[in-house]
């Protein structure tokens, strides 16, 4: 056999010892099985995350708003025409605030005409709690409905007619999760732990002093590190890859499946590059895990600058709606994830060994 074929053979034996010890990591484990589970039962699973993430979408809810001040009664009839709303009308602001107190209500509004004829809206609403956000959300409809009610009594009075408010188109709660929310969140997820995975697979064998035993065998430190980058960084992919299969088996088409997968992949290079460069530098493992999450914390809020963020590129793409910036973005990624796997293969290159097994 050649020398090449030797040296991949070693990467591929590597990897594969990699890839049979995750058993034995639990937190691993069990943030497979939680993603495994997600994707699987995603059809039921999004009733109810979608409550939380648009909680106008959950259904069978009902706020309890008590309503009073001059313009109390026509307030009161825009509110009890939004669903899941139901107006409790007050004589005074002060007994609505006392139920507000006593919990006769959930929320208070109290509309009055000030001297110059416009109507202000004082508005009592929980500030924490479960209940907060969809009482919040709840009320920001109703205001808003008796906004458009108003200006259009006030029509007439008009000098000159102001542009027309385009019609709002009906949204899905759960089409926008789904793909805005769960699907970067399968894509994006296996990223992160793949990068966590390369940073304890490095560290644990300095720890353990099992890296000198390899590094005494006939394998160079850049098989090894290769082996461990193949294991880490081919995880990823593969994970997401199943959670679409997942998706889509459970009713949530997916488009451009290639890409997505190519996003992943080129991403979990990069961040199994840099989890194992901070692994061999610092050779701790606390410290090595420290310096990875803090790194992939600034290097999300970076990511803001881009002209397409990461979780619109994959919402797109997965949609069937990909524009010209997002292609770019994803030829971007894999220009990022090759340019951090050459980077690291000339880091290992220089990395003096026995110094390395010194400081382990």
């Amino acid at each position: 056999m050649s020398r090449e074929g030797s040296q991949w053979g070693a990467r591929l034996t590597i990897a594969k010892r990699e890839l049979a010890t995750l058993k034995s990591e639990k937190t691993i484990v069990l943030a497979l099985v939680i993603q495994l589970f997600v994707a699987a039962f995603s059809s039921f699973l999004v009733v109810g995350l979608v409550s939380l993430y648009d909680p106008s979408g959950a259904e069978g809810q009902t706020v309890r708003v008590g309503v009073s001040g001059e313009q109390r009664h026509d307030l009161a009839a825009i509110a009890n025409q939004q669903e899941g709303v139901r107006p409790i009308i007050y004589e005074s602001g002060e007994t609505a605030r006392q139920g507000y107190r006593n919990h006769a209500v959930d929320a208070v509004m109290i509309a009055n005409q000030r001297s110059d004829g416009r109507i202000t809206v004082e508005t009592i609403a929980p500030d924490s709690g479960v209940e907060s956000t969809l009482v919040v959300v709840s009320l920001q409809e109703t205001l808003m409905e008796y906004e458009s009610y108003e200006r259009d009594q006030r029509s007439a009075y008009l000098d000159q007619q102001p542009l027309g408010v385009p019609d709002v188109p009906s949204e899905n709660p759960y089409y926008g999760f789904t793909y805005t929310v769960l699907v970067p969140l399968l894509v994006l997820l296996p990223v992160f732990i793949s990068g966590s995975l390369a940073v304890d697979a490095v560290t644990e064998e300095l720890e353990r002093g099992t890296l000198e035993l390899l590094a005494v065998a006939p394998v160079e430190l850049r098989e090894i590190v290769d082996g461990k980058l193949l294991a880490a960084a081919g995880l990823a992919p593969v994970q997401a890859a199943l959670w679409l299969v997942l998706l889509s088996a459970n009713g949530t088409p997916i488009a451009n499946a290639p890409a997505l997968l190519a996003i992943a992949g080129a991403l979990s290079l990069a961040v199994v590059s840099m989890g194992i460069a901070l692994a061999l530098v610092t050779a701790d493992r606390r410290q090595a895990q420290f310096l990875y999450s803090f790194g992939i914390l600034t290097i999300a809020g970076a990511t803001t600058l881009l002209p397409e963020h990461p979780l619109n590129t994959i919402a797109k793409l997965a949609i069937g709606s990909p524009a010209q910036t997002t292609w770019v973005a994803v030829a971007g990624y894999l220009c990022i994830g090759l340019a951090a796997l050459v980077g690291v293969q000339f880091a290992v290159a220089r990395v003096d060994v026995d110094r390395l097994l010194g400081s382990a």
